[in-house]
């Protein structure tokens, strides 16, 4: 018996990559899946029915699934993506906003239109996609499910010409942890993952900073996040939200949020000559904060 017997799980974005690992590892460990997947490229332009064959390949290994083709960018999408759990089971227990598009561009070049779609299809993509289900846990008391998130370090720690999405992926982890805090009474979860894998929308990409890999291998690919999702959505993860997780590379790690980690304090209005000296000390302790954090974050070992 599989850790998610039982269990009806909607999956965006699942017709290939990340998405779709977590789908097939779903439905292995006994969850009906609702495979989401617009069926676009890369830059989200084009519709196909891809969700179809990750739905044949779970039915032929003996699990149930529906596929679903709508659009998480507008609120009738994601209420008809949920109303598809509904349908076809009967309810809704986890949800996994995974869908997602690149249109990268710097800020000197970028049109209005490649920021908008980007920062629809993933930010207001968690939003469509999260509204359904949480009003149908609480007005259902519908207790112990699980929703993740996606989000990625090109917004958590910012990366060249991707304003547009890593702007939505910061708006993500601060979204997932209001909802943390908002679903807490219905002992639903919300947590966050930045994954970093090789996937048509990264390998361009990966290929041009790291020269050779092999994209087929499993500790670079998007198998690799999946076990991550489903342990946060199994029943072993019942204690764990609120958290942004790191998965890359056969690393599994936390991620330090938002803290102050120095301040100083007047009784009055603070002048220039005071700011000269507090200012440059906080940037100090900022640094050596971030020296000790990438320290005790190097992977440890595996333990036996």
């Amino acid at each position: 018996m599989g850790v998610l017997e039982g269990k009806i799980a909607i999956v965006t974005g699942a017709g290939r990559g990340i998405g779709r690992e977590i789908a097939l590892d779903f439905a292995r460990e006994g969850a009906s899946v609702v495979v989401n997947d617009l069926g676009g490229g890369p830059d989200g332009a084009g519709q196909s029915h891809i969700a179809d064959e990750v739905v044949a390949e779970i039915v032929a290994a003996g699990g149930e699934a529906a596929a679903n083709y709508d659009t998480v960018a507008t609120m009738e999408g994601g209420t008809a993506i949920f109303q598809t759990a509904i349908d076809s089971f009967g309810g809704a227990d986890i949800l996994v906003n995974n869908a997602g598009i690149l249109r990268d561009r710097t800020i000197f070049n970028m049109s209005e239109d490649e920021w908008d779609i980007v920062v629809a299809v993933h930010l207001k993509g968690h939003f469509c996609c999260s509204q359904p289900f949480a009003r149908y846990i609480r007005e259902n008391n519908r207790t112990g499910c699980r929703l993740i998130n996606f989000s990625s370090v090109s917004g958590l720690y910012g990366n060249f010409g991707q304003s547009n999405y890593g702007a939505a992926k910061a708006g993500i982890a601060a979204f997932s942890r209001i909802l943390a805090k908002e679903l807490e009474k219905y002992e639903c979860t919300v947590n966050t993952i930045s994954p970093s894998a090789a996937t048509r929308l990264t390998i361009a990409l990966r290929q041009g900073r790291e020269g050779d890999f092999d994209p087929n291998d499993p500790m670079v690919g998007p198998q690799q996040i999946a076990p991550v999702v489903t342990w946060l959505a199994s029943p072993a993860g019942r204690d764990v939200t609120g958290q942004i997780l790191h998965v890359s590379g056969g690393q599994v790690g936390i991620m330090q949020q938002y803290a102050i980690i120095r301040s100083f304090k007047s009784d009055h209005l603070l002048e220039i000559d005071e700011l000269d000296r507090v200012i440059p000390a906080l940037v100090q302790a900022k640094l050596a904060a971030d020296e000790r954090g990438a320290k005790e974050g190097e992977p440890e070992t595996l333990p036996s």
